[in-house]
């Protein structure tokens, strides 16, 4: 085979025994011999195929490639996403809000009427406010003192008299409130600014996962101060309340007790005028 394809390659004629005719040659035309060579080549230059019955076959799928290449899309997304997320957040100017000044208290004091009233209503000092409360509100003296001692409990006077008593303590401790939570607005104002600037900051070093976690927890504990604070005066304006309702309640009760009073005396004296009859029966003074 091999001599005959290098007769062939040469240009030459080859001849094959025609097996049904014995002793019969068989000529290969020109027209035929590129036929011929073209497939010897083939043959000769063909591997061996493993891709059979789907054995050591290597198959191209399109639809899994696509699903492919769309999950790693989506996880470089994802990835991307929180890697800005850990890094820093820059656009924090737009919650940025304004937070306004406490004013100190100045009470003007032209006699000694409202010693240590200043002092009170900006600083955190119950001696102050005692003093500044005292010098503003006018005292029980000794006379009425004495003529209270013949007073029974439940009498008007004695209720006048519990409503100044709970007035005289629940207002100092009421101004102390007061100055307590602006002298405590002084003082945190620099933690505030501090933490107002770390909160809005856009640069890597305040925009860490931790870092964040941290301001959150300081965010919050500024917040339970801020609201302690703020529950003293609540807890001081609750008292007043109660203070202002005793004295209207007392006021009620004290117009209703002279009703009855007025009734009992119209019911048991005749008003009426001369020769008249119930002239003046619905008529309270």
């Amino acid at each position: 085979m091999k001599l005959a394809m290098d007769q062939i390659l040469r240009g030459g004629s080859m001849t094959l025994r025609n097996s049904t005719n014995a002793g019969g040659l068989m000529k290969v035309s020109p027209r035929n011999r590129k036929w011929i060579i073209g497939g010897a080549a083939f043959l000769l230059t063909a591997t061996p195929s493993f891709a059979l019955f789907g054995v050591g076959d290597i198959v191209f799928d399109p639809t899994s490639y696509a699903n492919l290449v769309s999950q790693l899309t989506t996880l470089e997304t994802q990835y991307n996403m929180l890697k800005n997320n850990i890094e820093h957040f820059s656009l924090k100017q737009q919650w940025q809000t304004a937070l306004t000044t406490m004013k100190n208290a100045n009470v003007r004091n032209m006699f000694g009427e409202t010693n240590g009233m200043t002092t009170a209503l900006n600083t955190n000092s119950p001696a102050a406010s005692s003093t500044a409360w005292t010098a503003a509100t006018v005292p029980v003296n000794g006379t009425t003192a004495t003529y209270l001692a013949g007073q029974t409990p439940g009498s008007t006077q004695f209720s006048e008299l519990a409503m100044i008593d709970a007035s005289d303590s629940v207002s100092p401790d009421c101004f102390t409130a007061v100055g307590q939570y602006r002298a405590a607005r002084t003082q945190d104002a620099a933690a505030n600014t501090s933490l107002a600037s770390e909160q809005l900051d856009g640069s890597t070093a305040t925009n860490s996962e931790v870092e964040q976690l941290n301001l959150l927890n300081a965010a919050e504990a500024q917040k339970m101060s801020e609201m302690q604070s703020q529950g003293v005066l609540q807890a001081c304006l609750a008292s007043e309340m109660a203070v202002s309702n005793m004295q209207q309640r007392n006021a009620a009760a004290l117009d209703l007790n002279t009703a009855g009073y007025v009734a009992q005396q119209r019911t048991a004296d005749d008003t009426s005028a001369a020769n008249e009859g119930n002239t003046w029966d619905s008529y309270l003074p």
